[in-house]
């Protein structure tokens, strides 16, 4: 009997979430498992696994096989070291100590790779913020300036046209004061 580490799907439709069992190789996906080992979530950023490592660590020992999905999140999780690690024990090139520490020190590797992704990540979230806010202001500010151009075309032309009717009503009265003058000036 031919066992294997894989997925089954879950969930609504467009929302899967996927049990990690192990299952006869021969049963359907979504069909019967011997053990359900633990959760995927690929749904959420980022993605969520919960896994009982120890007994992925058991299946894999005794023979099952995961699929290329299931490696790859076992892999992703650091079940597979720690199968590397269990297999080198058993074969006494390395101290069960020894196994431990290695694992310990690869897995704080990766929690310090996985805080500075994150770190990374909220960084060009905020990035991303502080330049859509700029360009907002660029924006606004253009706007402002042609709302004040077009305000300031109007004043002028608003201000030059009393000053016409001024120069207007001193050019009459002058022509009038001024007439008779000439008209004595001619007689």
């Amino acid at each position: 009997m031919a066992v294997k580490i894989r997925l089954a799907r879950r969930g609504r439709k467009k929302m899967a979430m996927y049990d990690i069992v192990v299952a006869e190789a021969r049963s359907p996906r979504d069909g019967r498992f011997i053990e359900k080992i633990g959760t995927y979530n690929p749904n959420t950023d980022p993605s969520t696994v919960v896994l009982k490592s120890e007994r992925a660590v058991h299946w894999l020992m005794v023979g099952a096989e995961p699929t290329d999905t299931a490696r790859s999140i076992l892999s992703h999780e650091g079940i597979m070291l720690r199968k590397h690690l269990q297999v080198g024990v058993n074969k006494g090139a390395i101290t069960q100590e020894q196994a431990d520490e290695k694992f310990d020190t690869w897995k704080q590797d990766k929690e310090g790779r996985i805080t500075g992704a994150a770190d990374v990540k909220q960084q060009q979230i905020q990035q991303d913020r502080e330049a859509r806010l700029e360009a907002e202001r660029k924006v606004n500010e253009a706007r402002a300036e042609a709302i004040a151009k077009k305000n300031k075309v109007e004043e002028p032309v608003a201000e030059a046209a009393p000053a016409e009717e001024g120069a207007a009503e001193e050019t009459p009265a002058a022509t009038e004061e001024s007439t008779p003058t000439d008209t004595a000036a001619a007689e």
